[in-house]
């Protein structure tokens, strides 16, 4: 890791072709230093009991880039990104209170420490998550959702609240950057209905949308494609690329190998809670590593093999409409 970082965007391209040019030059092992990253992590430890869920000695997310985070059922992703968003506590950052072993948990987010900060604090140093489960407010319009998510509201202060030409001009900006970004996500006509009554990819969609509403430097992803009809599929992948193309770091985790590869320029793969490889996706999907943590039904075929991919793929689709007729009934 260099040792001064200029975190500017006018002195980085985020070209998509240099930066994979640079990320050619990164060695492809677990925690290798990348040419500018937005995040920087350090033995971020988490146990329950007696098991170790998460144990990640040294990870480093390349900034402008899309970072897939792969591995198995219970390999530990969730729980990093609960970690490092300030919705859980790591257990090595306890013998910061004289409690706890090993060194200390720190990571650093555009160079700032986030180290027991709560997750409030963390969205607002630009770094923003999505949920596996969605976290859409049933109760309350698609606009509403959206409102929330906005950051520099002077009508949520008690005082101001009572004058409304303080904050009448920012809540009209606030609104017509909610209706731009629901027509991108052609969820516009949608707008006055309760966010309960739609569609569970519709909700992905919206609380990705809602994410943008804070202008976050980076956004992670959790399991964004997860019970998404195969018609949403294909406008959800456009919607994480166009972010990286615009400058926003994308950290995703996802099992859909195919997904995986086909928008990814950079993925870690964790086992066990440990991170055990890194690459390009064209590179790691050979990775003996993965082929043994990842996808052990399938060890005697290439990973980069589309039948493999697409017979994941087409059981994926099959269990969703299966669930789907299963709740009518």
């Amino acid at each position: 890791m260099p040792e001064t970082t200029d975190w500017s965007s006018e002195t980085y391209d985020f070209d998509r072709a240099a930066l994979r040019a640079k990320l050619r030059d990164v060695p492809q092992e677990p925690g290798s230093a990348k040419p500018q990253p937005i995040l920087t992590v350090d033995n971020v430890v988490r146990r329950f009991g007696g098991m170790t869920a998460v144990e990640v000695e040294h990870l480093e997310v390349q900034r402008g880039a899309i970072t897939a985070l792969i591995g198995p059922n219970g390999a530990g992703k969730t729980t990093f990104f609960n970690l490092i968003t300030g919705f859980d506590r790591p257990s090595s950052a306890k013998s910061r209170f004289g409690g706890g072993q090993g060194p200390f948990a720190t990571w650093r987010f555009q160079g700032e420490s986030l180290g027991a900060t709560s997750a409030f604090r963390v969205a607002r140093t630009g770094m923003v998550r999505t949920f596996q489960l969605t976290k859409a407010l049933s109760a309350m319009t698609v606009m509403d959702n959206m409102l929330l998510g906005a950051k520099d509201q002077p009508g949520e202060h008690m005082l101001a609240a009572l004058a409304r030409p303080l904050w009448r001009k920012r809540e009209a900006e606030i609104r017509e950057k909610a209706t731009d970004l629901l027509a991108r996500f052609k969820l516009d006509t949608k707008a006055k209905d309760y966010a309960g009554s739609l569609s569970g990819g519709q909700r992905k969609l919206l609380e990705m949308a809602r994410a943008l509403m804070s202008d976050p430097a980076m956004i992670m992803l959790d399991e964004p494609m997860a019970g998404v009809n195969p018609a949403l599929t294909q406008s959800l992948l456009g919607h994480i690329q166009d972010l990286r193309d615009q400058g926003t770091s994308v950290l995703f985790v996802e099992h859909d190998m195919h997904m995986v590869r086909h928008i990814s320029d950079w993925v870690v793969v964790m086992a066990e809670g440990r991170i055990v490889a890194e690459g390009p996706p064209e590179h790691v999907m050979q990775h003996q590593a993965v082929v043994d943590a990842y996808l052990g039904s399938h060890h005697d075929q290439d990973l980069g093999d589309d039948s493999v991919l697409d017979e994941d793929f087409a059981a994926a689709v099959a269990d969703e409409d299966a669930e789907r007729a299963e709740e009518k009934a």
